[in-house]
């Protein structure tokens, strides 16, 4: 049998981001110890332990033995001389650590520390054809904080092999064959408690972990913890208690308990310790900690709406109920309307977008188009950026060609193609767009020239509320935005119905209990695959319609006082729409 592929996780990040830091590069972030006390608990609760024989414990990325210390410090005294520990890092000073801190803390305690990487161990087994529990004989208890790295730190090649070792798709994140790994080596009715980003909760890339998670393991409970800011880093933590199963079952969520934990702006109806105190608290209180922060709880039921691979929420009967209500008034989504896209990309902004063309030695290029960035977001109408510096333009070099688009032909623009000349160098070293047969001095997505000129969408990927404005001026939108026309010239309504729904608290309500994907304060991940999803009521309704034309009226007053008083209406009029009244936000 071949030997399996090499795969050097542990410097290939190092290597190839030099510039970051170890922390960074490697993922390490080590665990708080009242979080370790956390999870140790949740563990322990629900621990099934052999009567007789080896206790094995294990942690496959150990770091300075946190999670080691605080579980075994909560299992009996009569069970610790059964404990047979077996820990990896590949970090040599933090596994010293590790194993100081266990053998004060417990002597006589059987422990094995391995500098090595846990998932080329795995790796290794698989490539003998052997189960990874041959070797690595089943655990009775696997606890772990495993490595965040990102895609872009752990770069291509090797997240290419991640996958393929792992049977996965799409973005791999270094923590999504750590969890598939766990599962290997787990015992039937064995516990694992690990602790992970949150992302593979609610984004598409995450959806084979999803998968995975519900067919390989017996899935417990789930904490989505927010921004709590548990680590140092720029962490969104997630926490997971699971038993081991000896075989591939169906992806079902049948009571798997849910927890989450964002910050807010409500007012607070408790106050805590910490925000782990915090998760004590009945289902939707807002609780205020004593360094001024307050953050919702919620509890209830895991839902991923029957799909094995579909997004996680937190359910309960109150959630469920406000949305079959929704559900019963929706007609159709936004996805009706059109494609929602992304912003060009030039891949070189510094050459294609400036504030200052009409400054420029050789005079102001053809091709200046105005540019849409984020700067401009402004509820139902683009607002003028205070700042000069913020008042953007793109230099864009491609034309309509029939159905299709093409570079334009410098030589009827002669400014322009002076301008391009004296960056070539920088332009040329783009290889990717030479290589796909494009122009030196194309953007790398330009989108569809003709579309520009349409009425269209913006709103802004991340904010806290959400922003919606229609362009009638024909900008481009820069990537930092996304942007959405109607597929049927027929059906432009659809547009002013849409931004009146998408400026409103009702969405606000719907994005929480539907996805709840928060970032840091609160702020919200305005992404294709959870706008595409955004209610429409019927167009053809009396409400609708009187809705189209409240937003169209905002519209023409933005800015004014007037306009921002019918935006209150306004608000009032998309609730009832959806057979709701807007005081009921909860």
């Amino acid at each position: 049998m071949n030997s399996p592929p090499h795969l050097d996780v542990a410097s290939g990040p190092r290597r190839r981001y030099g510039e970051v830091t170890q922390q960074k590069s490697s993922g390490a972030t080590y665990t708080p110890m009242a979080f370790a006390a956390f999870v140790a608990d949740h563990m322990v609760q629900v621990a099934q332990l052999p009567d007789t024989g080896p206790i094995r414990i294990l942690d496959p990325a150990c770091g300075d033995g946190a999670l080691l210390h605080a579980l075994i410090a909560r299992l009996p005294a009569a069970v610790r001389s059964r404990i047979d520990v077996l820990a990896y890092d590949i970090d040599g000073p933090a596994l010293q650590a590790a194993g100081l801190r266990l053998r004060t803390h417990f002597p006589g305690l059987a422990v094995r520390l391995e500098q090595q990487d846990f998932l080329l161990r795995v790796i290794e087994l698989q490539g003998r054809s052997q189960p990874a529990a041959a070797t690595l004989a089943p655990f009775h208890l696997v606890i772990a904080n495993p490595p965040y790295v990102r895609t872009q730190i752990i770069g291509a090649q090797q997240a290419q092999q991640l996958a393929r070792n792992f049977g996965l798709t799409g973005r791999v994140d270094l923590y999504y064959p750590f969890l598939l790994g766990i599962s290997a080596v787990l015992a039937e009715n064995g516990v694992a408690g690990v602790i992970t980003s949150n992302r593979f909760m609610t984004t598409r890339s995450g959806k084979a972990v999803r998968r995975a998670l519900l067919s390989r393991f017996r899935l417990l409970q789930a904490w989505d913890l927010g921004d709590t800011k548990l680590f140092g880093a720029a962490v969104l933590p997630s926490l997971l208690i699971a038993r081991g199963s000896a075989d591939a079952h169906s992806a079902h969520t049948d009571g798997v308990r849910y927890s989450s934990i964002y910050a807010t702006r409500d007012a607070a109806s408790a106050n805590v310790a910490d925000a782990l105190t915090a998760l004590r608290v009945d289902d939707d209180t807002v609780v205020a900690l004593a360094d001024g922060r307050r953050f919702r709880v919620r509890h209830g039921l895991l839902d991923n709406g029957g799909d094995a691979e579909g997004t996680w929420r937190v359910a309960t009967g109150a959630t469920d109920h406000w949305l079959a209500t929704v559900a019963a008034h929706t007609w159709d989504t936004f996805r009706r309307i059109g494609k929602i896209r992304v912003g060009v990309k030039s891949t070189a902004d510094k050459v294609f977008v400036r504030s200052d063309w009409n400054a420029l030695a050789g005079g102001r290029p053809e091709l200046l188009r105005p540019l849409i960035t984020r700067q401009c977001a402004r509820r139902f109408k683009a607002a003028v950026p205070a700042r000069a510096s913020h008042i953007k333009e793109i230099l864009y070099p491609h034309e309509s060609v029939g159905q299709g688009r093409a570079a334009v032909d410098l030589s009827l623009y002669p400014r322009a193609a002076r301008y391009l000349a004296a960056h070539r160098d920088t332009l040329s070293a783009r290889s990717y767009l030479i290589d796909a047969g494009r122009q030196w001095y194309e953007l790398w997505v330009p989108h569809n020239p003709a579309a520009w000129p349409l009425p269209k969408i913006v709103f802004p990927d991340i904010a806290d509320k959400p922003i919606f404005w229609i362009d009638t001026d024909g900008g481009v939108v820069n990537g930092e935005c996304y942007w959405l026309q109607c597929d049927d010239a027929a059906e432009q309504d659809l547009l002013w119905l849409a931004i009146a729904v998408g400026n409103s608290t009702f969405i606000e309500r719907f994005y929480d209990h539907r996805f709840n994907n928060k970032l840091y304060a609160g702020r919200r991940r305005f992404i294709t695959q959870y706008v595409e999803l955004f209610p429409l009521p019927d167009p053809l309704l009396e409400a609708s319609k009187a809705i189209i034309a409240m937003a169209k009226l905002i519209h023409a007053k933005t800015p004014s006082r007037q306009a921002d008083q019918l935006a209150l209406k306004l608000d009032g009029l998309v609730w009832r729409a959806f057979g709701l009244e807007a005081a009921a936000a909860r």
